[in-house]
């Protein structure tokens, strides 16, 4: 049998569940299959969205206020294969009974799979589209694939903002989205997109792209706790490695600093890059429009977050500070010149702040907010450093999905990124 048919036969509950987000939406008001939506989004976060989609449904669109585009970051969109109803498309990210089988390997774009997009992953991403729309704006969920090139996905982005008319629009983007945005709002016929919000966008790169070539990065690890098959290391190899979107978000050093594009710099052991990749994140970096006025960054501040990197004795040495959002660095979120607003709230929870949320909508509609701080000065001096080799000897032990309950499964979820426990150390007055 062909993996292709096997896949067509390989159904699970996580297939299944696959409403967009305007049928979830009716759901939520209307009340029905809450059972489902509880198993899914969970009990607490089940009756918030049911609140606000009830609030949004009975709020009136304004005219005047522009076409919202939410564009998620990398993993913010499901990736599968179409199957022909009655069967449900066959979700591979993010399937956990897939990757327990081992068929997260399919994501790799040389594996020959026919996968898309199938829509934005709604348990990171509905809260905020119904914040907004309570708010009166027309909201969007634009979905990607987001293992490819940042330049084709951004040019496709703009291709669909030509395609609803010269009505003015904006964009909040996650993370990559924000590149991805960027990339659009250069391109021809996107000068009716009035503003770019962008929420922890690594516009001068981070290092978790480096950590997940590598195998060390918090959710790389996890996903290889689920895949019984393959360590985190062949992951990276096998999958990741293969993601030219995560080559192109690679730091972008300062003077004296490592070059992570650069091959000759890489360590000897572990997962290597692939050449003609770090040569399309090269030409991306020095090819990637500068930002204009009208792009707004709001960044996250205070959490452990990998901050600079080095070569050390088994691997890269990775420098965590209090410097970012726990993912992305402050300084690559909002680069000097931009305008940019500061929060504590962690990368993968600044879609679902409700704070950040009223902080969009203030943007969105004046061009200001007061709710967050437009400046932010740390003189904090605590660190620390973990290499490669230690992150891979952390524990990581296997986990039997279906043996999990489910509180346990939604702990996984909720804490995929989270990064090791590191306690940072002032460093000795001399």
């Amino acid at each position: 049998m062909s993996s292709f048919a096997a896949a067509t036969e390989h159904v699970t509950p996580y297939d299944r569940f696959s409403h967009d987000d305007a049928e979830v939406e009716r759901l939520l008001v209307a009340g029905e299959q809450r059972a489902v939506l509880e198993a899914y989004f969970g009990t607490r976060e089940y009756r918030e969205l049911t609140e606000l989609a009830t609030a949004a449904a009975r709020r009136p669109l304004e005219e005047s206020l522009p076409h919202v585009f939410i564009v998620p970051g990398i993993l913010g969109s499901q990736l599968g294969m179409r199957r022909r109803a009655p069967l449900p498309d066959d979700v591979l990210w993010l399937d956990p009974l897939d990757i327990q089988s081992g068929r997260l390997a399919l994501l790799d774009p040389n594996a020959g799979m026919p996968v898309v997009s199938l829509g934005v992953i709604l348990y990171s991403h509905l809260k905020l589209k119904l914040r907004l729309r309570a708010a009166g704006f027309p909201v969007t969920l634009h979905d990607y694939d987001w293992r490819l090139d940042i330049v084709s996905l951004g040019e496709a982005l703009a291709a669909r903002l030509r395609g609803q008319g010269m009505r003015p629009a904006a964009i909040v983007a996650h993370s990559m989205g924000g590149l991805v945005s960027r990339i659009a709002l250069a391109e021809e016929g996107t000068a009716h997109v009035e503003r770019l919000v962008m929420l922890g966008t690594p516009n001068l790169g981070a290092f978790a792209p480096l950590q997940a070539l590598r195998g060390t990065y918090a959710v790389v690890r996890n996903l290889a706790r689920l895949d019984l098959a393959r360590s985190a290391a062949e992951l990276a190899e096998r999958v990741f490695g293969a993601f030219p979107s995560l080559y192109q978000m690679l730091p972008k050093p300062t003077a004296g600093e490592l070059d992570p594009t650069d091959p000759s710099l890489w360590p000897d052991g572990g997962p290597a890059p692939r050449p003609a990749l770090l040569r399309s994140a090269r030409q991306f970096r020095a090819t990637l429009p500068a930002p204009d006025q009208r792009i707004t960054a709001i960044a996250g501040v205070g959490r452990k977050t990998v901050t600079a990197v080095s070569r050390g004795t088994d691997g890269f040495l990775y420098t965590v500070t209090r410097g970012g959002d726990g993912t992305v660095p402050t300084a690559s979120a909002a680069p000097s010149g931009m305008q940019s607003y500061y929060t504590t709230v962690a990368h993968s929870d600044l879609t679902l702040d409700a704070h950040v949320a009223a902080a969009i909508v203030d943007v969105l509609k004046r061009g200001s907010t007061s709710r967050l701080p437009s400046r932010w000065a740390s003189r904090a001096r605590a660190f620390a450093t973990i290499s490669d080799g230690q992150l891979a000897q952390l524990p990581a032990p296997k986990l039997d999905w279906a043996r999990l309950t489910p509180k346990q499964r939604q702990a996984f979820l909720d804490t995929l990124n989270e990064p090791p426990p590191l306690r940072l150390r002032v460093p000795a007055r001399r």
